[in-house]
């Protein structure tokens, strides 16, 4: 007989928080795989029309958030192998969405920043995205896009928290 409850589910939060049940749990994460499904499809799209993919999408996100982001610290993010790193930048570079210079205090490590052309692209996959969480949290409500961060950002590593920037401007 199979159980409605988790019990290895670590609850260190609340010592007296009774288990969450399995299906309540299964259905969160059924829910972020469909999410992260629409959440990735038009920027899919548009990837393809430069015969790009997620990978590409995420350097340029944190090339495009980060400027002057040097390939450790990329690596550091994206926890990829300098390999996998290497030929989807290598590309990027060759298709000039990213331009690659040597940092002028230490010439072996190189800074990344988005050209012109890969501003253009950050900002048309971005925006898509964007406009999905501004119809999610218009939906949702201020107090449920609190918790919904609170709770992203407790599945994300303790170690990487801080690499994401608190929100700033609250709708008003």
């Amino acid at each position: 007989m199979q159980s409605n409850y988790v019990s290895m589910v670590d609850l260190k939060s609340s010592p007296d928080t009774a288990p969450f049940r399995e299906e309540d749990l299964r259905q969160g994460i059924e829910l972020m795989f469909y999410a992260y499904r629409d959440f990735t499809d038009e920027p899919d799209a548009i990837l393809e029309q430069y015969a790009l993919g997620r990978a590409h999408h995420r350097v340029i996100y944190f090339v495009g958030r980060n400027p002057g982001i040097s390939v450790t610290e990329l690596l550091d993010i994206l926890r990829i192998t300098k390999q996998s790193l290497s030929r989807v930048l290598g590309k990027l570079i060759e298709d000039e969405f990213i331009n690659q210079r040597a940092n002028p205090a230490d010439r072996r490590r190189k800074q990344l920043t988005l050209s012109d052309k890969g501003k253009t692209l950050e900002h048309d996959l971005t925006s898509t995205q964007m406009d999905r969480f501004v119809r999610a949290y218009r939906e949702a409500g201020d107090d449920a896009v609190e918790g919904f961060r609170r709770v992203l950002t407790s599945i994300i590593n303790p170690e990487d928290r801080a690499r994401v920037r608190p929100a700033t401007i609250r709708r008003s």
